[in-house]
């Protein structure tokens, strides 16, 4: 059973009218995860994962493998972080991705790049054992790492950070058709991926700029955090980068003048690289009449700790956490009552019984916690539970030690209802809300 009181959570509590120096907190999702123990900054730009935070990791890497593995087929590896700046010069991004590369020299001179993206590595893999049989392809290969970027402002917490984890999926196929087909099923993966994480997103046409290639999509949640400028069309459905839009106020591509502006987070890329990378560091294929042919490739990002605060900033309020219900650290919490009050040892037996029943429902297993800081009321215990927004909350409070008429709050923050049941009332409403929230489960 998981406990509260065994969890390292430190909260730290921003007062409301204090002056943050430097603006250091700058987004909704940093100053919440800041206050409720989920994060710390460890520097300039890069934080500590705190233990309830890591929960809500091992999610959406769950839920990355699972549509990685099970919808586009692909292998899951680990690359090296470091990559020999060598091969960055190869490709050429060694000068143009420049000032946000980061790279250390070692003992014997080398310079080593700390990679913000494989693309060279995964290549370089490819080349080294060319060439392969066509009879391999399309091959399909991804990791879920820590990449790092030298970011000039850091900021927005884990929105815009200096090491992040991403996952990158690097895809061969052996022509450019094939290719695009690939495109097209993991676009299709990425769209069926955020419909289970439920946060509302754009996906759009974007620039291709230091990765290369000949076409690229890039999927944001609308916020006004985000730092990208996404233009749509709500006549016919078109979205692009405003890097990309020279139309005015007129859509490009069906005339219409309904286009409308907003800020987006941008939480995951696709591209179609061709041969940009291949064809310079040599990775090819043995075509089918016997000779080496050189490999089309695509590459495709998404960035799991963007991913959570993205979504935790769009769905909370100014003082509560709102979690896509996938990726909160757990489905349910139980509060049980005060120590040394009257319903302390009346209410156990029920405790014990709601977590075995609930542990049973499907997709739920261990993943409830029970707050049994029971030297706070059950008053501030629930408040912390709504400001760390727990989807489902129970209380086990003086009606749950009526005999013979036990009753149980359950409160859901999603729909931010609360409603007393009985027993058996009670784990058929959490199975309720269960299955309205949980859209997806590994």
């Amino acid at each position: 059973m998981n406990k509260l009181s065994n969890i390292f959570q430190p909260s730290l509590i921003i007062p409301k009218n204090a002056i943050i120096k430097n603006q250091d907190v700058t987004s909704k999702s940093q100053r919440l995860m800041l206050e409720q123990g989920l994060i710390r900054p460890a520097g300039n730009g890069t934080f500590y994962i705190l233990p309830l935070l890591q929960r809500s990791v091992r999610k959406a890497i769950d839920l990355v493998d699972h549509f990685m593995q099970h919808h586009v087929e692909a292998e899951k590896l680990t690359l090296p972080i470091l990559t020999s700046a060598e091969l960055w010069q190869k490709s050429g991004r060694l000068e143009t991705a420049g000032g946000e590369l980061m790279s250390i020299t070692d003992r014997h001179g080398k310079q080593q790049i700390l990679g913000p993206t494989h693309e060279e590595s995964i290549t370089a893999l490819l080349a080294a054992i060319s060439p392969v049989s066509y009879r391999q392809f399309p091959l399909r290969l991804y990791q879920i790492s820590s990449k790092f970027r030298d970011e000039m402002k850091p900021r927005f917490g884990l929105l815009r950070a200096k090491e992040f984890l991403m996952k990158d999926l690097y895809t061969f196929d052996v022509g450019l058709n094939e290719a695009r087909r690939t495109y097209d099923q993991v676009n299709d993966a990425y769209r069926k991926l955020f419909d289970a994480v439920g946060v509302p997103f754009v996906k759009v046409s974007g620039d291709t700029g230091v990765m290369g290639g000949s076409i690229s999509h890039e999927y944001h949640f609308p916020s006004d955090v985000g730092e990208d400028q996404l233009v749509c069309c709500s006549a016919c459905g078109m979205g692009c980068n405003q890097e990309l839009f020279n139309g005015g106020q007129i859509c490009v591509q069906c005339g219409s003048e309904n286009i409308v502006r907003q800020a987006g987070i941008e939480v995951a890329h696709a591209f179609i690289l061709e041969d940009k990378y291949s064809k310079t560091l040599g990775a090819t294929y043995l075509h089918q009449n016997g000779k080496p042919k050189t490999l089309q490739m695509g590459c495709y990002g998404i960035g799991i700790t963007r991913l959570l605060a993205a979504g935790v900033e769009v769905l909370s309020s100014e003082t509560d956490i709102r979690w896509p219900s996938v990726f909160a650290p757990f489905k349910v919490c139980f509060i049980q009552p005060k120590k040394g009050s009257k319903e302390e040892t009346l209410v156990e037996p029920w405790l014990l019984k709601l977590t075995n029943e609930v542990s049973k429902l499907p997709g739920v297993g261990s993943d409830f916690v029970v707050d049994d800081r029971t030297n706070l009321t059950i008053g501030k215990r629930l408040m912390d539970a709504k400001k760390i927004g727990y989807p489902i909350v129970v209380v086990l409070g003086s009606k749950a030690a009526e005999r013979g008429n036990e009753h149980f709050e359950v409160h859901s923050q999603t729909d931010e209802t609360q409603k007393l049941l009985n027993f058996s009332e009670t784990v058929k409403e959490i199975e309720r809300n269960l299955n309205r929230i949980v859209k997806f489960s590994v």
